[in-house]
């Protein structure tokens, strides 16, 4: 009984693992892509140039597929060694997520004002040369969000060092369209317009946390589960 409970478990962990890797493999796949294709897209910190969008799925992937390969050979060669390390690895990541997001919530009100400070020193960087990915943010940012600058459409007059905004801006865009007068740019700033809008798909992005939170404490009860089974057995056999 002890032996079929034993082998079900073994299977089952293999194949949620096997599953956890080929996410990592798709995870990491995307960041290559977007490196490759895009540059370092998605990059609006001066203070972090290398947090990217395309750094951050690389790094994502990576970790998750060694963590999912560690699981799977844990899991078919029944090896208390590795199977403990899956356990330690995925535990480590689960209280490191739950210690950042406490931090966020506790302290929101000086990470608001620091993002708005960095992302405004960004503004800087904008069509500059080796900043591709963050003019492309930007870009894709204010005309996807109906939005200008961070706080206020004036913040790229410090920029420019003249009353002009990015073509992005623009109600119309058209070449040169961030020269015309005020009005016919975008007034919203894009740092509460992009929060607002995080807000309102807050469901979603709870959703999504839970569901990762799950698949994690899934992952530490197999391995747990597993491991004590395998003690058992030795202990058993002994």
């Amino acid at each position: 009984m002890a032996h079929n409970c034993l082998q079900c478990i073994k299977y089952l962990m293999f194949v949620f693992n096997l599953l956890f890797w080929l996410g990592g493999c798709g995870i990491l796949g995307v960041g290559i892509w977007l490196a490759v294709t895009q540059g370092n897209f998605a990059t609006l910190s001066s203070s972090f140039p290398s947090l990217s969008a395309a750094n951050l799925l690389i790094v994502t992937g990576t970790f998750v597929m060694i963590i999912g390969f560690v699981g799977c050979i844990g899991a078919i060669k029944e090896n208390k060694c590795l199977l403990l390390s899956f356990f330690i690895m995925l535990l480590i990541i689960f209280l490191l997520e739950l210690t950042v997001v406490i931090l966020f919530f506790v302290y929101t009100d000086k990470i608001d004002k620091y993002a708005q400070r960095d992302l405004k020193k960004g503004l800087h960087l904008y069509g500059t040369d080796g900043n591709i990915g963050l003019t492309n943010a930007w870009s894709i940012i204010q005309t996807d969000f109906r939005c200008c600058g961070v706080s206020n459409y004036t913040d790229w007059f410090e920029v420019y060092n003249t009353t002009r905004v990015p073509d992005s801006c623009c109600l119309e865009f058209s070449e040169n369209c961030g020269l015309h007068s005020p009005g016919t740019w975008w007034k919203a700033p894009c740092y509460e317009t992009v929060k607002i809008w995080l807000q309102e798909n807050l469901l979603a992005v709870g959703i999504f946390a839970l569901c990762t939170a799950l698949v994690q404490i899934l992952g530490l009860t197999f391995a747990m589960t597993m491991y004590c089974q395998v003690v058992k057995a030795d202990t058993y056999c002994a």
